[in-house]
């Protein structure tokens, strides 16, 4: 039986969420369940409404699906966002320039498929330890993989929040996608970069070992990202697939 449990909180240091964050634990359309989390960006409410627009899109287009594939069905999820997003930006004066990060998944008992735009992020933790599975889109993890900085400077780069892909950002969009075997006792963390800004890879995963069930591990999470300065909006989904 999956569990599951959300979160989304302003922060410290914003005055407005521009996360937008949905679960499902139920079908919707072709796929079992659905968990997408976005990060807007964008000037006044422009980032607010780009990451609420995006997702709402997908679900809905998701809900009308004909496909079967999940990475079809997702793909095809974020390209109707991404044409939403530009589009309405391209209406509005005050919406121009808006966009937003969205990582979207849905699993059954041994398969997570995963589709990812921008840096919010997907890991699994589990007996392995934590392993990111998504890949940022951003310019210090250019860097990083192309040998030119370090992983732990990267971290904490003044120009870390810089992305190189975005929803609504350009007419077409590359989205990337992850099919990957669950094990047992896998748990699945989905979040923006409020909190693994804040976080380390390995104060997440401890902070997850130490917590007695679902909702106290995002609670603390969330909390424990306020603790260490608070400086955009957290959101997490955490996902117990229940093999």
């Amino acid at each position: 039986m999956i569990k599951t449990f959300s979160v989304t909180n302003i922060g410290k240091k914003r005055k407005l969420n521009q996360d937008y964050v949905y679960t499902s634990e139920a079908p919707v359309g072709p796929l079992p369940n659905l968990f997408i989390v976005a990060d807007g960006m964008g000037g006044h409410k422009a980032g607010d409404y780009a990451s609420k627009l995006a997702v709402t899109t997908m679900v809905e287009e998701i809900s009308e699906s004909v496909q079967k594939d999940p990475e079809t069905v997702l793909r095809m999820a974020v390209e109707k966002a991404n044409a939403m997003v530009k589009g309405s930006a391209e209406k509005a004066p005050e919406l121009e320039g808006m966009g937003t990060t969205v990582v979207a998944a849905s699993c059954d008992e041994r398969t997570l498929s995963v589709a990812n735009v921008g840096d919010s992020r997907l890991y699994l933790v589990g007996k392995h330890g934590i392993r990111q599975i998504t890949r940022d889109h951003s310019w210090v993890e250019d860097m990083v993989r192309s040998g030119g900085m370090g992983r732990e400077e990267a971290r904490n780069h003044p120009d870390k929040n810089i992305i190189t892909r975005a929803v609504g950002a350009e007419q077409s969009i590359k989205t990337d996608f992850f099919s990957v075997n669950l094990q047992e006792s896998d748990m699945i963390l989905m979040c923006t970069d409020g909190l693994t800004n804040m976080l380390s890879d390995e104060e997440i995963r401890m902070v997850l070992d130490g917590a007695r069930d679902i909702v106290e591990k995002a609670e603390e999470l969330v909390r424990r990202a306020n603790e260490n300065g608070g400086r955009d909006n957290i959101s997490v989904i955490l996902i117990e697939p229940g093999m």
